[in-house]
């Protein structure tokens, strides 16, 4: 199986390549840009699924997903977004998206995933897809924002502590408060969704 990822944020990419990494699966492409995403199916043929992200450079909202569809020859094309909304999800669906990934996903459910939607099958994680609207992220304090950057430029709790004159065990609350707020189990989902949100 070939799979063809497409994010612009490296840790998102990199971290999404190293899930998928399966028996299975013989060969992860990954890029940052729609463009790039549509080359390379041209160049190389197209994949058993393409994974694109919502929010990267190219996509214009759904139009992109079109676009990708036609260069992979129909194959399935899914859509992955941190931050999207169950509307969008529902869209993507309706425009002839193979599933919807939001990025929090587990290693373990984005390989079933990935089986599912290279065999043809529609995925969209059912407590996705029946959750309300959630506007937590709009209440991060200053503070929380300061440490949030410190996180997606890979620092060490040692290091945002030293930087922001803090004691570290502080900063380790924080990381524990932003992970609850942004809905993410660790400080990579953390960094994942602030960079699709554009929080940092």
């Amino acid at each position: 199986m070939r799979i063809l990822v497409a994010d612009d944020h490296d840790l998102v990419r990199d971290t999404i390549a190293a899930f998928l990494t399966g028996e299975e699966i013989k060969e992860v492409v990954t890029v940052s840009t729609l463009d790039e995403a549509v080359q390379s199916a041209n160049e190389t043929g197209s994949f058993d699924l393409v994974l694109l992200d919502y929010n990267m450079p190219g996509m214009n909202g759904l139009e992109g997903l079109g676009r990708m569809k036609d260069a992979n020859d129909g194959r399935p094309v899914a859509i992955i977004s941190g931050s999207a909304s169950r509307e969008v999800a529902d869209a993507a669906l309706k425009a002839g998206a193979q599933g919807f990934i939001p990025k929090t996903l587990s290693a373990k459910s984005l390989l079933t995933a990935a089986r599912f939607m290279a065999a043809g099958e529609i995925y969209a994680p059912v407590e996705f897809m029946q959750q309300k609207p959630d506007d937590e992220t709009g209440t991060l304090t200053r503070r929380e924002l300061d440490v949030l950057r410190g996180i997606c430029e890979a620092k060490a709790n040692k290091e945002i502590a030293r930087d922001l004159d803090l004691q570290e065990v502080t900063v380790k609350l924080h990381v524990k408060t932003l992970s609850r707020k942004l809905g993410a189990r660790n400080r990579t989902h953390v960094a994942m969704i602030a960079r699709d949100k554009g929080l940092a």
